[in-house]
């Protein structure tokens, strides 16, 4: 049979101000084209299926409107709380849904308990569900040792190996576990939550040693850390920094003798990403930028001094400019005072606010703005000393 493995569909997120609803209807569609055209029997959800706990209401129903698409089109699905997740609202009626081919993996009692299917007369695959656990809420419950990453997901696959072990008097179990989960060696992205500061979310590799195959989730882009612990990535980029990702998932042919071949699968993304980076004018007029000009954007100015009216510009030709940074190369400013300097020297209250303008805006006041602000500062004054 042909296994699926997603995550991180983190349905309702937004891609810095702009809704990504649309986008994730095309993946939606993507899916279950390749639900189809694989002849796919289980779709692998491991975890962060909302982008926040409490999901609005157009969110959940393309959920719901992705189950039922693919569970029509022959597929069985199994879904995993991540940490982005409510697991007790995902988790609602999950014994219902599993009559209708849906699977849900949202609690610590459920860890243990495999979705069967049945491989020959004397083999089953068992694919089993870790949902996020938070140390601290988790490990007494678990029976850890303590309250770490390592800990709990420790003894939650201490749980499952003991059921394969019980499973595998007289039958062979081809084991197949989703956890949601910062494994060593993984390499992340800007649009991930950290699970812990410095590094101590992550779980060592040698914890998924034995199983068939580890379909992790929680990781943006799509990796393998071994041949049988892989990340499914987003289908869909949610931060520049994923801008030259392949987005996809992992297509897993399952036999009666294990896992065998692991492929890609690649989904076009709706709308290109852009890290454009140059001075303002170099970049408007640059040749070889025509298929940014469509594209979400970040750019970096390196102008000397910032420009004027510098993301008006830029959207002349690049519309869809998300976010703009500066970070000045070469030439030099005549004032090097710093802004304390500037206010401790000037010589008036026009001065004090050119002074700040400078400051705030990196680029030098004008004449014509200085005179501006000279001429408004004295109104304001003439007009506090007539009261």
């Amino acid at each position: 049979m042909k296994i699926l493995h997603t995550s991180d569909w983190h349905l309702g997120r937004s891609f810095h101000g702009t809704g990504t609803l649309d986008a994730q209807r095309i993946f939606i569609d993507n899916l279950e084209k390749t639900v189809r055209e694989e002849g796919v029997e289980m779709v692998l959800v491991a975890g962060d299926v909302y982008d926040r706990a409490l999901p609005a209401v157009d969110v959940v129903a393309l959920f719901d409107d992705a189950l039922d698409r693919l569970t029509v089109a022959g597929a069985e699905v199994v879904v995993s709380s991540g940490n982005h997740d409510s697991a007790t609202r995902l988790g609602f009626g999950g014994r219902i849904l599993a009559r209708g081919g849906v699977h849900l993996r949202t609690r610590i009692d459920d860890v243990a308990v495999p979705v069967l299917r049945r491989l020959g007369e004397d083999t089953d695959l068992a694919v089993y569900g870790v949902p996020y656990l938070e140390p601290r809420v988790v490990a007494d419950a678990l029976g850890a040792g303590s309250s770490t990453h390592t800990a709990v997901t420790t003894a939650a696959l201490d749980r499952i190996r003991a059921d394969i072990a019980q499973r595998s008097e007289g039958r062979r179990i081809v084991s197949v576990v989703m956890a949601h989960t910062f494994a060593a060696g993984g390499a992340g992205s800007d649009s991930e939550r950290d699970l812990a500061i410095g590094g101590l979310g992550s779980v060592p590799l040698a914890l998924f040693d034995g199983f068939g195959y580890a379909a992790l989730g929680h990781l943006h882009g799509r990796q393998k850390l071994s041949e049988t612990v892989r990340y499914s990535g987003s289908p869909l980029a949610y931060s520049f920094s994923e801008a030259h990702q392949a987005k996809g998932a992992w297509l897993i042919d399952v036999t009666r003798d294990g896992v065998g071949e692991v492929r890609a699968v690649q989904w076009p993304a709706p709308r290109d990403l852009a890290v454009l980076r140059g001075t303002l004018d170099d970049l408007l007029g640059r040749d070889g930028l025509e298929w940014a000009e469509a594209a979400y954007c970040h750019v970096t100015l390196t102008d000397a001094e910032r420009p004027a009216r510098a993301m008006e510009r830029l959207r002349t030709r690049f519309p869809d400019t998300l976010v703009l940074a500066f970070e000045p190369e070469g030439g030099e400013r005549t004032d090097h005072r710093t802004y304390s300097q500037r206010i401790a020297e000037a010589r008036d209250d026009a001065e004090v606010c050119c002074g700040f303008l400078d400051h705030v805006r990196g680029r030098s006041v004008s004449a014509e703005e200085r005179t501006l602000v000279r001429t408004t500062v004295d109104a304001a004054l003439s007009g506090a000393y007539e009261k």
